[in-house]
């Protein structure tokens, strides 16, 4: 019942940011709870970032943490990841996810809703 399109990849340089988008269309609720996840290649797709249905909490992995900044404007029905200090390490497919929930979460299995994925390539 709703689709999701992320943009904003592309190729950088380590050091360098990007912001990533999620634009969400169709039926849509003020009690979504949305995320990033991304994959690298010839690896298992991991949780990145989640916000909630308002936007005052989020949750980050470690890895990313002080680096990456998750947020959201219901009002354009978008969630956003912005992105510092690119690694080539943090190279990979980023895909954005959306689920009706009370609380912030972390696992695919939580996430009903998924996007295409974009490439964001970080070079050393």
């Amino acid at each position: 019942q709703v689709q999701l399109v992320e943009s904003g990849g592309g190729l950088v340089q380590a050091g360098d940011s990007l912001r990533l988008s999620c634009a969400a269309s169709g039926r849509t609720a003020s009690s979504y709870v949305m995320g990033w996840f991304r994959q690298a290649p010839g690896k298992e797709r991991e949780f990145v970032a989640a916000i909630n249905w308002s936007g005052t909490n989020t949750y980050d992995t470690d890895s990313v943490k002080g680096r990456f900044f998750i947020s959201r404007d219901d009002a354009k029905n978008t969630m956003y990841l912005q992105m510092n200090s690119l690694k080539p390490e943090d190279t990979a497919v980023y895909y954005c996810a959306a689920t009706l929930s009370s609380r912030l979460v972390k696992s695919q299995a939580d996430y009903r809703y998924w996007g295409q994925g974009t490439q964001v390539t970080v070079s050393s």
